[in-house]
């Protein structure tokens, strides 16, 4: 019995390809946790099984950004995209296309700062470390 993972014969897929794909896998599965989490949660009326709740979910938020984090270290593409997109104000859709657009041409994303955004400074000073 095969796995639904893979959409061409596993046999045939490198090993990288292999665990690029149970990566994604996990991080759906991770995501949908968050969901029922979530649904769970809003209905849960028990306090002390709330906070059982909450804590669980909170794992959840962790497995699924290190799992994200694993994928963008394989895919420079996508971690250049995502970096365009996420944490940055104005207009998600916007932000997606000029992402997409600088990742294609090899040209930094650029977007505007964001009041109170980092300047980077403390990831500087940690590499001079």
């Amino acid at each position: 019995m095969g796995f639904e993972q893979y959409h061409e014969p596993a046999g045939e897929l490198s090993a990288e390809t292999r665990t690029f794909a149970r990566m994604c896998a996990n991080l759906t599965e991770e995501a949908e946790a968050i969901g029922w989490y979530e649904q769970r949660i809003s209905l849960e009326r028990d306090p002390a099984a709330r906070a059982i709740m909450l804590d669980s979910l909170a794992e959840e938020y962790k497995h699924f950004s290190m799992e994200l984090e694993y994928l963008f270290r394989a895919k420079p593409q996508w971690r250049e995209i995502a970096r365009g997109i996420l944490f940055q104000d104005g207009d998600i859709v916007a932000n997606g296309e000029a992402a997409e657009s600088a990742a294609a041409s090899g040209t930094e994303s650029e977007q505007p700062a964001s009041p109170g955004a980092s300047l980077g400074i403390g990831s500087l000073k940690e590499q001079n470390q």
